[in-house]
């Protein structure tokens, strides 16, 4: 009995023994796994924050590139406008070489302002005095403003400007609007420097020339009847 029992004993270390090494090795092996396991996660998430990276630049560049065509674009078409309303006077009226300025006023507006003023109101009504005598004529109306903000803001508000004066002499000394002819020029044609307060002053304006067919014979041509509504 003895005997056996010694036998037994051994033969549990010698299976203790042998197994060890494997069990050992067996238990690198899954640290080892699992190791290698996060690193590719790891590698995988690095991956896939950087294609977000990438994904997010190629698109702000996109979305830049679709700004900057646009703005181009903005820009051509108010050089365009410009020179339409600038050039389009000799399209409109016929004759005009027999067109003579018989008067002008000019109002001026507060900064980023389109409301005409007391002291603008009795100025237009001196100068609208001379109308009812006045034959065959056109009103050019002419807005502007300073060289402050944007072009295109500008030509909005010089049109802005011009519209306010034609709604004044429209609506209180019943002007046709087929007289009107108006002319938004924006920070073009300044009459004065842009670098002084007096100077931006000057241009924030609105110019009426009152002009007469000396002829006789010819009637005003008829501008589009939006100029003289003033929207």
């Amino acid at each position: 009995m003895a005997v056996a029992g010694v036998t037994g004993c051994a033969t549990k270390n010698y299976v203790r023994t042998e197994t060890a090494p494997i069990i050992e090795h067996t238990n690198q092996l899954e640290e080892k796994t699992a190791a290698n396991n996060r690193a590719i996660r790891d590698t995988d998430d690095r991956a896939q924050a950087g294609i977000k990276q990438a994904q997010g630049a190629a698109d702000s560049a996109t979305q830049n590139a679709q700004t900057a065509t646009k703005s181009a674009g903005d820009a051509e078409t108010a050089a365009n406008d410009a020179v339409h309303r600038a050039d389009s006077l000799d399209s409109v009226v016929k004759g005009l070489d027999n067109y003579k300025s018989m008067a002008n006023v000019t109002v001026n507006f507060g900064f980023d302002k389109a409301v005409l003023t007391k002291d603008d109101k009795e100025q237009l009504d001196s100068f609208a005095a001379q109308l009812g005598s006045a034959k065959s004529y056109i009103l050019e109306v002419t807005g502007g403003t300073d060289s402050t903000g944007p072009a295109q803001y500008n030509y909005d508000l010089s049109q802005r400007r011009a519209d306010a004066v034609v709604q004044y002499l429209a609506s209180k000394y019943g002007v046709a609007a087929h007289r009107f002819y108006l002319i938004g020029i924006g920070k073009d044609n300044a009459v004065a420097p842009n670098t002084s307060a007096d100077g931006r002053k000057q241009n924030r304006r609105v110019e009426v020339q009152l002009l007469t067919n000396l002829s006789g014979d010819q009637q005003t041509a008829s501008a589009p009847s939006t100029a003289g509504t003033g929207n």
